[in-house]
């Protein structure tokens, strides 16, 4: 069980034991046995090619066999919701998301097997937040465990047209650095563009009902940029009447129609998709964009003009002038108790999670996901040092302040995700005509009637 205080701050450099020489390779020593894994596919190509060569590997090195199926993202979700309700689960489940969706509350629910033999294998090398973030709250037993097992991780980068900034007469490197002055930086640009481009909108805004990330963490971010950080703390209790936070949701809210009510954002994102975003940037709809991971970037990687026009920049400073820190989200892996070989499934992913083998893994995914270890981060070159975009968002990621996402401190914040809260009270603002406090109050009324199913006991 652990224990954990008040408020949190972590930077990938803190608190981490000294990397050293990789671990000698894991190879099962059981008699052969075959296992079976749900996988989210990857966003490119690259990434799925990626996950069949550790299979290889593994069944290479163990004489175990993985009988692997690659799902889409929205179609693999809802195989792992289905099986968990039924109790019919392949015996290893991976998704992008599953530290903001399902582990947090059948974790409370006590439907996952305990990870911490797994994690313990690497857990010198695992960046702290990944590690907190593989730490659930078990309502049965009254503790926190290891009920998930970091694979990957991803932070949200600025996405922006280096050339569209030029052709308006601007220079990317003249931006502020402070949250909200970032983004006013390129309201300008958006009428000259509209001189030669009639549908062209400066800010990538997701303020929406519709998709289960990119809305929710967006709003997050303006919520840490204002101050509101503490809204759950890592004891799992709420801090929805704290006026620091209740200010920092107004300040939120304000921003965000503020933009969409004055057409710097595209009329249609109050309806996008995860994926809408990165389509308006790709179509040049849009000139700038917070998105996760650089997913953006690596679907034109075989575009090389059009990769290298793109900037990829880190989070800069919070509009109290503070060092911004990212919520890292961690995709990973868990075993649910009606697995039928637990045995392999930790035999497998004991061996994935091998620095080596998440490093050539990730690398060969085209760095779309950062190792979950920050000394591959500054060891290797590949990420650091090769590649202006890997090297912007492995540094937000791995190097600079970083927090978990809410759900790893109270389940019921994988509720209040799932509800769209944030979404409906941006709606609430652009569509019903409600003032950003009296959105934020009712906001704030119902994240607390939610979370106030999950009593999380203190340590």
């Amino acid at each position: 069980m652990s224990k954990l205080g008040r408020r949190l701050v972590l930077r990938g450099s803190v608190g981490l034991a000294a990397a050293g020489t990789f671990a000698c390779p894991h190879i099962a020593r059981a008699q052969a046995k075959t296992a079976s894994v749900l996988w989210v596919q990857g966003f490119v190509k690259e990434e799925d090619e990626a996950f069949k060569n550790l299979v290889a590997a593994y069944e290479k090195a163990s004489g175990n066999k993985i009988d692997f199926s690659l799902i889409p993202f929205g179609p693999a979700m809802q195989k792992i919701v289905a099986g968990l309700t039924s109790g019919d689960t392949p015996d290893i489940m991976y998704h992008a998301i599953a530290d903001q969706t399902v582990v947090p509350q059948n974790t409370w629910n006590d439907k996952l097997v305990d990870v911490s033999d797994v994690v313990d294998t690497q857990k010198a090398h695992f960046h702290p937040t990944a590690l907190l973030t593989s730490q659930y709250y078990n309502n049965v037993t009254k503790q926190r465990g290891y009920t998930y097992v970091p694979i990957k991780c991803g932070v949200s980068p600025f996405h922006v047209w280096n050339s569209l900034v030029e052709k308006a007469g601007f220079k990317l490197s003249d931006a502020p650095k402070t949250w909200d002055a970032f983004w006013d930086f390129f309201k300008p640009m958006q009428k000259k563009l509209r001189e030669t481009q009639r549908n062209i909108y400066v800010h990538g805004l997701q303020p929406t009902t519709n998709g289960p990330a990119d809305g929710n963490t967006l709003f997050h971010h303006f919520l840490i940029a204002n101050g509101g950080d503490d809204i759950v703390t890592p004891d799992g209790r709420a801090h929805l009447d704290d006026p620091k936070v209740k200010e920092a949701v107004i300040k939120s809210l304000t921003y965000i129609t503020t933009s969409y009510k004055e057409g710097y954002v595209p009329p249609g994102a109050l309806g996008w998709s995860d994926a809408d975003d990165n389509n308006a940037f790709h179509a040049k709809q849009i000139l700038m964009n917070l998105d996760g991971t650089i997913s953006t970037e690596v679907a034109m990687f075989h575009e090389k003009d059009k990769y290298n026009d793109a900037i990829t920049l880190g989070l800069g400073n919070d509009n109290a002038g503070r060092p911004m820190r990212a919520t890292l989200g961690v995709p990973g892996a868990f075993v649910a108790k009606s697995a039928k070989n637990v045995a392999v499934a930790k035999d497998f992913l004991k061996y994935a999670i091998q620095p080596d083998v998440l490093n050539t893994s990730l690398k060969t995914g085209l760095g779309r996901y950062l190792p979950p270890m920050p000394h591959l981060v500054k060891e290797d070159p590949f990420w650091l040092k090769e590649d202006p975009h890997v090297a912007a968002y492995a540094t937000e990621g791995m190097i600079d302040p970083t927090v978990p996402n809410y759900p790893c401190f109270n389940p019921g914040y994988a509720e209040a995700n799932a509800q769209q809260v944030w979404g409906i009270a941006v709606a609430d603002v652009v569509r019903e005509g409600m003032t950003a406090q009296a959105a934020a109050d009712k906001a704030l009324k119902r994240i607390g009637t939610i979370l106030a199913k999950y009593p999380v006991a203190r340590s």
